[in-house]
């Protein structure tokens, strides 16, 4: 996040210089999403931090700070979004309804959104499309009084884009244009994405909205700009444009894709020796793809590498590489005149005359994203199943009979059934959109430079049969959480090229009281041939609760271990990190009890060890 902040400022910067004033060109980003990605069915779910409210605000939070740096003036506005019960179903969110209890407001939809404020003094926030509790958010005297009355935020408030014209062409709770500005404007909104706005002036005649209010949200709006520093002269005014993809952000970018990758099977042929492969076969309608590299919202880079460039780049002539599409990313085929399946005999032929066979599969924007934006237009970006497109399944089938090694390459932003992949190929390895390095970082981590230590940030279910409906935002039977059936793959699960073993932990006290806390030391051991990275994960399950969730993320920390070395992780945990929800008073706050503390590095209980605590 400080270096998009860096690069935004360069380009602001410059953009001034020849008064280019455009949209997409301000200072005031509208990221991060804090949303919690409660169904793998949602199309921009890879916007956010995956599906655990922890996870969620400790990213969401760094990212915050990161962005709008620690300088005398921010350096960029973050914008938390979307405030507050949103995560789908895209194709009706503009007069959708989610209803949630105040259980799951306050464990689930609410903690990230607080945090933001409270720890990162977030400068934005921007109301969802849909109504949460029978009240639009861009009009929600509920959430509002969460927001600036509870919570204290002082920033400015925005409206999704056209979000307030649904007020009376979707969710007709106003008749008017003029009745849904002063819906919104009363309500908080100080800034309208889209032009409801223009009917202020009418609203103001009609008596629906006061001077007062108006000049309140003009007051936001323009402290945010003297926040920014736009009146005066800046430490940031002198960023210059060859900031924008230095040599150190584009090596950053390279980083963030291989710590991101996400290894879910591996029978030992990975990683992969180059000294003893001739032909590498690269299989798949991503793996020369540039789309699949970014996902949907992104910038452009002046230089993409796809997983096929960085493997031929990396490989160089010593290892000859084939290429085949094999198959379009969702149609029946690649040339319009051509048969069905007309690129499959030639992905036969790549396998049968490779030794390895690298097959990448996926999705890209054009099948998931946000509603009105992509080429899904039968889903509004969302997914109707956890199945890749039918032509990609047959493309997978013919490398399985192939009889050659396999490794797949899943590129995408969410959860897909993997169950034939896991049954019937060597290796399975989550790339998600990895950024314009992708294919560097793909090569480095598959010819082993660099041992995979991703873990998952989202739930993989087995079939979309053991979730509650799509509409549902109730969160039970969702996530690790709640979920009762065994998954695909857990949350937090990722495997390494080492394996690692974890010690029995100590505390250096079993009771904390207020003011108080604890320290949890786990050692951890690298007892495989690689130096690695872990992700130590700290959960805590609460024995009193029986309404759930069943344990829930409290920590986490990464770490570097040499091969053969043991590390000794210490993990502060504060009588903060035991906040539960109570229900006598519909809040969080930390319960007084006997509580286990889990750690390993999943989420998966029967892999966890476990210690008691409690709290007086």
């Amino acid at each position: 996040a400080d270096v998009v902040s860096t690069e935004g400022r360069a380009k602001f910067n410059m953009q001034q210089e020849f008064d280019d004033t455009d949209i997409y060109k301000g200072l005031t980003f509208w990221a991060p999403n804090v949303n919690i990605f409660r169904d793998p069915r949602w199309g921009r779910g890879h916007e956010t931090y995956g599906e655990d409210p922890y996870l969620t605000k400790e990213l969401g939070v760094s990212f915050v700070k990161g962005l709008q740096g620690d300088g005398k003036v921010m350096k960029a506005a973050a914008c938390a979004k979307h405030f507050a019960v949103h995560s789908g179903p895209e194709a009706i969110r503009h007069e959708f309804n989610a209803i949630a209890t105040p259980k799951d407001m306050e464990e689930t939809y609410l903690p990230a959104f607080e945090a933001l404020t409270r720890e990162a003094d977030v400068e934005g926030f921007m109301g969802a499309y849909n109504r949460t509790n029978g009240e639009p958010c861009c009009g929600s005297p509920s959430l509002q009084k969460i927001l600036r009355g509870d919570w204290g935020f002082q920033g400015y408030f925005v409206s999704d884009c056209w979000a307030i014209k649904d007020f009376h062409e979707h969710h007709m709770v106003t008749s008017t244009p003029a009745e849904s500005a002063a819906l919104a404007l009363n309500n908080g909104c100080d800034l309208n994405c889209g032009n409801t706005y223009l009917h202020i002036l009418k609203a103001y005649e009609k008596g629906l909205i006061s001077e007062d209010t108006i000049t309140e949200s003009a007051i936001r709006l323009f402290t945010t700009r003297y926040l920014l520093g736009l009146f005066e002269e800046t430490e940031y005014d002198k960023i210059p444009y060859s900031e924008v993809e230095s040599p150190a952000h584009l090596a950053l970018s390279q980083k963030a894709a291989e710590e991101s990758f996400v290894l879910l099977k591996n029978n030992g042929i990975l990683p992969l020796n180059k000294e003893k492969i001739k032909t590498v076969g690269i299989v798949g309608p991503n793996a020369d793809s540039r789309k699949a590299l970014v996902g949907n919202y992104h910038g452009t880079a002046s230089r993409y590498c796809t997983i096929q460039e960085g493997i031929q780049d990396y490989l160089g002539d010593d290892v000859r590489v084939l290429a085949s599409v094999g198959c379009d990313l969702f149609r029946d085929r690649t040339e319009h005149l051509a048969f069905t399946q007309d690129r499959l005999a030639e992905a036969k032929i790549v396998a049968e005359n490779s030794d390895i066979v690298i097959l990448c599969v996926g999705l890209d924007e054009t099948l998931e994203g946000e509603e009105g934006d992509t080429g899904n237009s039968y889903a509004s970006g969302d997914k109707e199943t956890l199945q890749l497109p039918q032509v990609q399944l047959d493309l997978m089938e013919a490398m399985a009979e192939s009889g050659k090694p396999v490794v797949l390459c899943l590129m995408a932003g969410s959860d897909i059934d993997l169950s034939y992949a896991e049954e019937h190929f060597d290796a399975v390895m989550v790339l998600w959109y990895p950024g314009a390095e992708g294919g560097k970082a793909a090569a480095r981590v598959l010819f082993g430079d660099v041992s995979p230590s991703g873990k998952l940030p989202v739930t993989f279910y087995n079939t979309l049969e053991e979730l509650p409906d799509f509409t549902d935002y109730a969160m039970k039977g969702r996530t690790y959480r709640y979920m009762t059936e065994n998954p695909l793959f857990p949350f937090g699960h990722g495997l390494s090229y080492t394996t690692f073993q974890y010690g029995n932990a100590s505390l250096n006290t079993s009771e904390i009281k207020d003011g108080e806390q604890v320290t949890l030391t786990i050692p951890v051991s690298n007892t495989g041939k690689y130096d690695g990275e872990e992700v130590v994960q700290v959960y805590l399950r609460h024995p009193g609760d029986k309404e759930g969730p069943s344990h829930a993320l409290r920590a986490f920390k990464r770490v570097a271990i040499a091969k053969g070395a043991t590390n000794n992780v210490t993990i502060p945990l504060s009588k903060e990190n035991f906040e539960w929800f109570d229900t006598s008073t519909n809040t969080m706050r930390p319960i007084e009890g006997d509580y286990e503390i889990l750690y390993g590095g999943t989420s998966e209980l029967k892999q966890l060890k476990s210690i008691p605590v409690t709290i007086k």
